[in-house]
Parts: C-alpha cells; sequence; structure tokens
C-alpha cells in the first residue's frame, strides 16, 4: 500500500485520503479505516478499564490514575480541539474514584464517532495548529512543523497505544495481568465491539 498512490475519486464510495509520507512514500487512508482505528482504541481501552474495575490493589494506586486519565484527557482535548469547543479545565483530582474517572471518558467514543461520521475527506488536508506543540520545543527542536487534521487524527490511537503500554506494565508491578490489547487480537477475535464494565 505505501508504494502506490491513488488519485482523486472515492472507488467504491470509499473517501481516500492520503494520511501521512512514511519512509519517503504516500500512504493512503479513508475514513472507514480511520474509524477502524477508533473502534480498536475503544475496544483496548474497555479491556483495559475492565482488568482495573477487578483487581485489587488499583483502586488505590495514583500512577496507574494518572496514566488512565492522561490517555482520556489526551482524547478529549484534540476532540476539542478539531470541533472548535474550548476544552474545560479538568485535572486528575476531579475524580474521587476510578469509576468516576472511567464514567467521564466513555462518552468520548460516542462523539469521536460522530466527529469521523460528519468529517469531509477534504479536511483532512486542512493545517492545523497545536496550541501545546510549543511545550515540546525543547525536546522537538527550535520549532514544531505544520501538521494537518489528518496527523493529529493518527496521533490519538498511537498516543493511546503507548500509554496503554505504561499503564499494562503499572498493572504487572501491582501484580496484576495486563489484558491483550493489540490490534491483531482484536482482528483475530473477529473486529469485537467494546465491552464496558460498569
Amino acid at each position: 500500500m505505501a508504494g502506490r498512490s491513488r488519485r482523486g475519486g472515492c472507488a467504491g464510495g470509499v473517501r481516500r485520503i492520503t494520511l501521512v509520507t512514511l519512509f519517503g512514500k504516500r500512504i493512503v487512508f479513508s475514513i472507514p479505516s480511520l474509524r477502524e482505528l477508533y473502534t480498536h482504541m475503544e475496544w483496548a481501552d474497555a479491556r483495559v478499564w475492565q482488568v482495573v474495575a477487578e483487581a485489587p490493589g488499583t483502586a488505590r494506586d495514583a500512577e496507574l490514575r494518572e496514566r488512565l486519565f492522561h490517555i482520556h484527557r489526551a482524547q478529549q482535548a484534540y476532540l476539542d480541539l478539531w470541533t472548535g469547543r474550548t476544552p474545560p479545565r479538568v485535572t486528575a483530582d476531579r475524580f474521587q474514584t476510578l469509576s468516576d474517572l472511567r464514567s467521564w471518558a466513555r462518552p468520548y467514543y460516542r462523539d469521536v464517532m460522530g466527529f469521523l461520521d460528519a468529517l469531509d475527506a477534504s479536511r483532512l488536508r486542512e493545517p492545523l495548529a497545536i496550541p501545546w506543540a510549543r511545550l515540546f520545543r525543547s525536546q522537538l527542536g527550535p520549532r514544531p512543523d505544520t501538521t494537518t487534521l489528518a496527523d493529529v487524527l493518527l496521533q490519538i490511537p498511537l498516543h493511546g497505544l503507548h500509554h496503554r503500554g505504561q499503564v499494562g506494565t503499572r498493572l504487572k508491578q501491582l501484580g496484576v495481568e495486563p489484558p491483550l490489547v493489540d490490534y491483531i487480537a482484536w482482528a483475530w477475535l473477529g473486529r469485537p465491539a467494546p465491552a464496558w464494565v460498569d
């Protein structure tokens, strides 16, 4: 897929867009492909939450709470950016329990799918300035380059993947076996719908 270029049009009604350039090759995605990434992300997040909810010793672990909050706060912050909403000021200490945090996080998935359903593929090429990019100047160098909406839509599932790994490590440190949440495992299981705990 990376070595071929596709032009214009919507083969079979699928809206296609060049999403990223990787190793000098254009990679073509569609809105349905993005939806699939976000569906997997929700499934993986729900599996993590199921283990966290059932495991002893997780409810009071500050590191685990902070990592889970970071995952969901980033998801929400970017959705607010894409939709032009002013993000509310939310900190981890707002949530009395992990259950409260999970309840706050869950509506995001419905909202982001609504955003993707309404998204015109031509918008993916639009430049998108990220207000907090300047916070990473010390790591990135003089100035972050311009990003597009497509770049940032890909960032969120990848960001969650990174931090779910950290959550898994913390669960192991707490003596809890983390769930298998790989994309390929989801595919092997027949791409099941997310199963949230109440």
